[in-house]
């Protein structure tokens, strides 16, 4: 007698791995949660708006006066350049820098002009009245109106922007936008997605099955590994076609060193699940520790070269610095591997320094 195939002891047919099982799960459990879902592809979305969109800061459309007790040729042409200019309004003129000043002070004019009476005979006695409430701002200000009044006798300004002719904001934006979620999703979501199982006691259940902890570790971590590369690809598509961002550097080493800080942030994530001991603790811990020191200290929306020394000093130990750095260098200037390669060699050594201690700390807690 014959034994039908599938009943056979020694039959080739097997089911998945337990490795493939456990990822298989986790990403049904991210997928079926609507809220998180929203959460991961909303949120990139609404940022890239906003920040290309909404929160800008170029110079446009500055409520201009202009102040002039006499108008010659000179002073005209002047007062023209500023009107053909896209940065400038001129919305109204005074017979005195005091009524000017007037005008700023009621929040009707930001920036005043004032030509000298001999403006024309000895080509100086230009002065700009400027509302530094916002200091940033009013050095913009200052700044593009030194350049469009700097050659008031006519002849062309020979001015060469690079990279970015067109002073968009969303140029420096979009990179650090990147470094922002991809920090965010990876770390804060695989800690949560960590603690979330201690919660329930199923972490417990989960370390004696045959796989080995750090597998499921791993396990855990994948489905955000791939999440993590689906959002890159969206902001990139929305970077390049929504908001005219160009992607003039190789796509493959973006990928590439995308890939290196995701890693270092889901080792990041497993730190954190080691120390939080609810969702809560290390939703604030990740709020902490992530959110505001990227906002604030990786450059992505002031100057690290600006901030006082010690703040530097703390800027240096930020992961997200150096992955800002370098999609800007790689996406916005175009350069090749070797001009990242010491954000990268410091990316990478972040990297194995924090997977190290988390998996070392992961192993102690289980002991």
């Amino acid at each position: 007698m014959f034994m039908n195939k599938k009943y056979m002891p020694n039959s080739k047919r097997r089911g998945p791995s337990p490795f493939a099982a456990f990822v298989k799960k986790e990403a049904r459990h991210i997928v079926r949660d609507r809220r998180t879902m929203l959460i991961l592809f909303g949120m990139p979305v609404v940022l890239m708006l906003l920040f290309g969109f909404a929160i800008t800061n170029d110079v446009k459309n500055v409520r201009t006066v202009v102040v002039t007790s006499q108008t010659d040729h000179l002073t005209q042409r002047a007062i023209d350049r500023l009107a053909a200019s896209e940065y400038f309004i001129i919305t109204a003129t005074a017979g005195t820098p005091h009524e000017a000043e007037q005008l700023i002070r009621n929040q009707k004019a930001d920036l005043a002009v004032v030509f000298s009476r001999d403006f024309a005979s000895k080509k100086s006695g230009l002065q700009l009245i400027v509302d530094a409430s916002d200091p940033n701002m009013a050095q913009q200000w200052t700044s593009y109106a030194t350049g469009t009044l700097a050659d008031s006798d006519g002849s062309p300004i020979n001015t060469k922007l690079l990279y970015n002719p067109r002073m968009k904001s969303s140029y420096n934006f979009v990179p650090a936008i990147m470094g922002m979620l991809l920090m965010l999703v990876c770390a804060m979501m695989t800690s949560i997605s960590i603690v979330r199982e201690k919660e329930k006691g199923t972490m417990e259940v989960l370390l004696v099955s045959p796989v080995r902890p750090l597998m499921i570790i791993v396990a855990k971590a994948v489905p955000y590994l791939v999440l993590a590369l689906a959002i890159l690809v969206c902001i990139l598509l929305m970077a390049r076609f929504v908001l005219g961002v160009p992607l003039m550097g190789s796509i493959v080493w973006i990928f590439i060193v995308s890939a290196i800080y995701i890693l270092l942030a889901l080792s990041l994530g497993l730190l954190i699940s080691n120390i939080a001991s609810s969702q809560l603790m290390a939703l604030l811990l990740s709020a902490m520790v992530l959110l505001m020191p990227i906002v604030m200290l990786s450059g992505m929306l002031f100057p690290i070269e600006s901030m006082p020394v010690v703040l530097q000093w703390v800027s240096a130990v930020m992961p997200p610095r150096y992955y800002i750095e370098a999609m800007r260098k790689l996406m916005i200037m175009g350069v090749g591997i070797g001009e990242v390669a010491r954000e990268v060699a410091v990316l990478s050594l972040m990297t194995a320094v924090l997977l190290a201690v988390s998996l070392a700390k992961f192993k102690t807690r289980l002991e």
